[in-house]
């Protein structure tokens, strides 16, 4: 087991009535998790919910807090957006992070598109490709190829130039991942040169086993990379050590945990989704479980998910223990001096 880079995943999750507090806590996690040596950091995007709805306009203001880890949001739902103000966004969030951004993706239909009808969409929604064709045009927009023929140009104030999306962020395309969850989407993945992200649930295809459908997920992967750079795959698991809690905490935990595990015994509803166990016990348990996960064993980037509605000081413990008893013992070492 070689596990090279560690990062982690927030919920960004504020009060109802005022959001602010909530979302500076997270920005200051992400400093947080960087003064830690954490290679990386993400955010979830999440619409109508208490959360961060816009991952772009939250990774701009961390791109200003912190200065070496990775900005990551997992993930961004397509059928949300328009691909190419996307890509604007995106963009400028990796040139004021110094080409530190990673973006998560997926496709399909809005999930609330029913309820928020024309406030979303332009049109009859069924007439628009929520396909992974949509995901495909992001990056391609991302590519900055010039736009028109030869002799298009566009004048401005700024002077005359030829017409291609700015601000220019070259490398990012090699940062965009997709979040896998099915064969269908590993091996899309795969075939058009998207990282892989993998998560804690996924679809229970041919089996009923959670990490007998992930490794199918992640050979399909492989088997149908089609870039020459190295393929990458970061492996989410919720994962809570309970060692530097205080007994309030360590309750908190393990009722969270004990409101789960029913969803882990079983495929769950239509799509038969299949969720992993959570992590809550001490360093040298959860070590072990690890070392247990066949998943874990075939990759080298893995992320912590963080659990939604925790307090501030629960996320930094966790984060904090994490680093300190269990990564370096799975072959992590930090990017910088651990806090002591």
């Amino acid at each position: 087991m070689a596990i090279t880079h560690i990062g982690f995943l927030t919920p960004g999750n504020h009060p109802e009535d005022d959001p602010f507090p909530g979302l500076e806590q997270s920005l200051q996690l992400f400093r947080f998790g960087e003064d830690l040596g954490y290679d990386s950091a993400w955010v979830r995007q999440r619409h109508l919910e208490r959360a961060v709805s816009s991952a772009a306009t939250f990774l701009a203001a961390a791109s200003q807090r912190t200065s070496r880890i990775g900005l990551g949001t997992a993930v961004i739902q397509m059928g949300y957006e328009n691909p190419f103000r996307l890509a604007e966004d995106l963009a400028t969030v990796d040139v004021l992070s110094r080409g530190r951004l990673h973006v998560g993706l997926s496709a399909g239909a809005p999930l609330h598109g029913a309820l928020l009808g024309d406030r979303l969409f332009d049109g009859d929604p069924k007439g628009i490709d929520f396909s992974h064709a949509r995901v495909a045009r992001l990056r391609a927009n991302l590519a900055g190829e010039l736009l028109g023929d030869d002799d298009t140009f566009i004048e401005s104030p700024a002077g005359r130039g030829r017409p291609r999306l700015n601000p220019p962020a070259p490398g990012l395309t090699d940062r965009l991942w997709y979040g896998g969850g099915s064969l269908r989407s590993a091996e899309w993945a795969g075939r058009n040169g998207f990282n892989l992200l993998l998560g804690n649930l996924n679809a229970g295809e041919k089996t009923d086993d959670f990490y007998a459908a992930q490794l199918s997920q992640l050979d399909l992967f492989l088997s149908n990379w089609s870039e020459a750079r190295p393929p990458r795959v970061a492996l989410g698991r919720v994962i809570v050590p309970t060692d530097g809690a205080d007994a309030r905490s360590r309750k908190r935990y393990r009722d969270f945990a004990a409101g789960r595990i029913e969803r882990t015994r079983k495929p769950q509803g239509e799509r038969r989704t299949l969720f992993a166990p959570d992590l809550v016990a001490t360093s040298d348990e959860i070590l072990e479980r690890l070392r247990k996960d066949a998943v874990v064993g075939r990759v080298n980037e893995l992320r912590l998910e963080l659990p939604y509605d925790f307090a501030q000081e629960e996320y930094e413990q966790i984060l904090a223990d994490f680093s300190r008893h269990i990564a370096p013992r799975l072959g992590w070492r930090p990017a910088v001096t651990t806090i002591a």
